[in-house]
């Protein structure tokens, strides 16, 4: 049975693995579920298909021979933001910490259900956006030097612009929207990712990570998203 439509019509998948039956399964699902979806086994078609197709997400194996998952994660991250959904083998830890430090969005690890990995995108697909302001939410927001534009989707840090992918942009635009209320991880998982993702919350600690580098913010004195101890982040004043 199908768990509903995805947020939008047709939207497009790139299915990235040298495992040809894995891959052929994994577009199966995708495409009875309404996915308009690619499949190739090597990161060297994954970036030229992501280049022409332009796809919503990219399902992509962390282990191949030549391009490995990361190289086309990190390369893929120059000219799309398309949701990233690393698969891997390998348990430990920091394959999965590597994976998502280039930009990828989630991850799963093999063996895993068809089933699971379709809801997981449709989830990500499903994912609440920053939409229009009300009344009580500014369309530009300051945070000292950093500059949120929610409407544009834009962030700046003292004139400059700061790239940041989909998520990183909706992390940090929930938490300047109540900037003296401490979100603990699951309250981000559900504001951010959906309340239907149902990965690992230690995902929230890599993506402030990465957010924190690109806002050049030390973890040690950071100035815009904060550790509050025991509960979760919340923003600083900069």
């Amino acid at each position: 049975m199908s768990d509903g439509p995805v947020a939008q019509a047709n939207p497009h998948a790139l299915v990235v693995d040298d495992e040809v039956e894995l891959g052929r399964l994994v577009g199966d699902y995708l495409t009875r579920e309404g996915f308009a979806v690619d499949v190739v086994g090597n990161g060297v078609d994954a970036l030229e298909s992501a280049r022409t197709a332009e796809p919503d997400v990219v399902i992509l194996d962390l282990m191949m021979p030549g391009i490995d998952g990361v190289e086309v994660c990190r390369q893929l991250r120059t000219f799309s933001d398309a949701y990233v959904i690393m698969l891997t083998a390998r348990v430990e830890e920091v394959d999965k910490l590597i994976g998502l430090s280039v930009g990828a969005d989630d991850y799963l690890t093999k063996p895993f259900s068809p089933r699971e990995l379709v809801a997981r995108v449709k989830a990500m697909l499903r994912r609440p956006r920053a939409g229009r302001p009300g009344p009580d939410q500014a369309l530009v927001r300051r945070f000292g030097e950093l500059t949120i534009d929610r409407e544009a989707r834009e962030v700046t840090l003292a004139g400059r612009p700061v790239e940041l992918t989909r998520l990183e942009f909706d992390l940090l635009e929930t938490l300047s929207s109540r900037p003296r209320l401490a979100f603990s991880r699951r309250q981000l998982i559900e504001r951010v990712w959906g309340p239907e993702w149902g990965g690992d919350e230690h995902i929230v600690d890599v993506h402030v990570a990465r957010l924190r580098r690109k806002l050049n913010d030390d973890v040690a004195a950071a100035r815009f998203v904060l550790t509050v101890r025991g509960v979760g982040y919340r923003m600083g004043t900069g």
